[in-house]
């Protein structure tokens, strides 16, 4: 393969570098530049205009994050060979390719059972095993995969990819606060990075970067409930949700509807993980969906004959979204029954159809999971201590607290 490098200017990171021939291969892939068409925030324009970014920017700043990282790693005398360099950022590169249109909706509709991590590693398969590489390539992807399995012998490298901080973190921090224009969610990335080291195989922060782990794990519980989980954000996404149900409900019924071949193959099969597994024309399809696909059909479904479908699609193009409401506890019997009653009435449907129009959901956070690895904090004696331990602001009980919100979504 002719070794190619590139740079890329990236608005958060600055000029960036490609510098392999083989991560350059990973770039210019199908899969990879699919990316490029489904947004990192899904349905968050809806409440932040500028959250336009695609997954395919994330990928390349995660990627650079991690050659940050094993640049500082390695001078402070961590052994990680030039195929385990660029391996890991292959890895990291590779990491979001399976998600599917406006992020993680496909995974609650059109396929079943399966996440988009398992159909990622499903395509770093197929990538390994294309003709036009070479050997060596082939080679450095199959330690990419096993180290994004945590099946290779230096889980550190595995921890940067995937722990409760990684640069997957660090980068969709950073970048999600800058184009959404949240300034609460900005997180010091170079210094944590710089911070880092290995003890025992396991990555940890050194003591002087407390603060900035800190501000990182209050960072990340800020922008789940003011962008990631804001209520109008989730109420687009419960919106679409109920779009693809009633249309995949119409395509079993045997109507034909307008969409792009891809969507027409998950709306008219019933996919599931087993199929997603075992047949290489799943996986095809899957791969040639991407945001246009539902953004088209639905601006043509919102003037078509059936008129649940016709609704919710104007009211989705339209940005007329459900309206929110919080629950304090579920909906009772006679409230479910009057809302159906509600919508029978205003556009004259059976009562099967009217629970289209409205949704009971319960929106959480995670900052910390406490079955998860620890953040292990570096102490200038040697001793590693879970940050939260270590921290005098955090404790386990603030860190681990699953806050709830329960909520009525319901078309005005």
């Amino acid at each position: 393969m002719e070794r190619t490098r590139k740079i890329v200017n990236d608005p958060v990171f600055g000029f960036l570098n490609i510098p392999d021939g083989v991560l350059f291969f990973i770039l210019q892939h199908p899969y990879m530049q699919r990316l490029n068409r489904i947004r990192q925030l899904g349905l968050s324009f809806f409440v932040y205009p500028g959250a336009m970014h695609s997954r395919f920017l994330h990928s390349i700043g995660a990627m650079h994050l991690m050659q940050e990282a094993i640049g500082v790693l390695r001078a402070k005398g961590v052994d990680i060979t030039d195929n385990e360099c660029t391996a890991s950022m292959a890895a990291i590169l590779m990491h979001d390719i399976g998600h599917g249109p406006f992020s993680h909706v496909m995974e609650h509709t059109l396929v079943e059972g399966i996440t988009h991590e398992e159909i990622s590693l499903m395509m770093m398969k197929n990538i390994q095993n294309s003709e036009s590489i070479t050997v060596e390539d082939k080679n450095i992807l199959k330690l990419a995969i096993d180290i994004f399995q945590d099946k290779y012998e230096k889980h550190f490298l595995h921890q940067l990819i995937s722990s409760q901080l990684d640069v997957d973190r660090l980068d969709y921090l950073c970048r999600d606060s800058f184009f959404c224009g949240v300034t609460e969610g900005s997180v010091a990335s170079a210094r944590i990075l710089k911070m880092m080291n290995v003890v025992d195989n396991h990555l940890v922060v050194e003591a002087k970067g407390i603060y900035s782990v800190e501000k990182f794990l209050v960072a990340r519980r800020l922008m789940y409930w003011q962008v990631y989980l804001h209520h109008t954000s989730v109420a687009a996404e419960q919106l679409l949700i109920k779009i693809l149900e009633r249309a995949k409900q119409l395509a079993r019924s045997g109507k034909e509807l307008f969409c792009s071949p891809a969507l027409h193959y998950f709306l008219y099969n019933r996919i599931t993980c087993e199929v997603m597994q075992t047949q290489n024309e799943a996986l095809s399809w899957y791969t040639l969906l991407d945001d246009s696909d539902l953004l088209s059909a639905i601006k043509v479904w919102s003037t078509g004959d059936d008129i649940v479908l016709r609704e919710l699609c104007d009211a989705f193009t339209n940005r007329k979204l459900f309206k929110g409401e919080i629950l304090l506890d579920s909906l009772s019997d006679d409230e479910y029954h009057s809302l159906i009653d509600k919508y029978v009435q205003r556009y004259g449907i059976t009562n099967e159809e009217a629970p289209y129009f409205f949704v009971e959901h319960v929106s959480t956070s995670n900052t910390y999971s406490e079955k998860g690895e620890s953040i292990g904090i570096l102490f200038k004696d040697g001793a590693v201590r879970d940050i939260a331990e270590a921290s005098d602001m955090l404790n386990m009980e603030t860190l681990t607290y699953k806050p709830q919100k329960r909520y009525l979504f319901y078309m005005k």
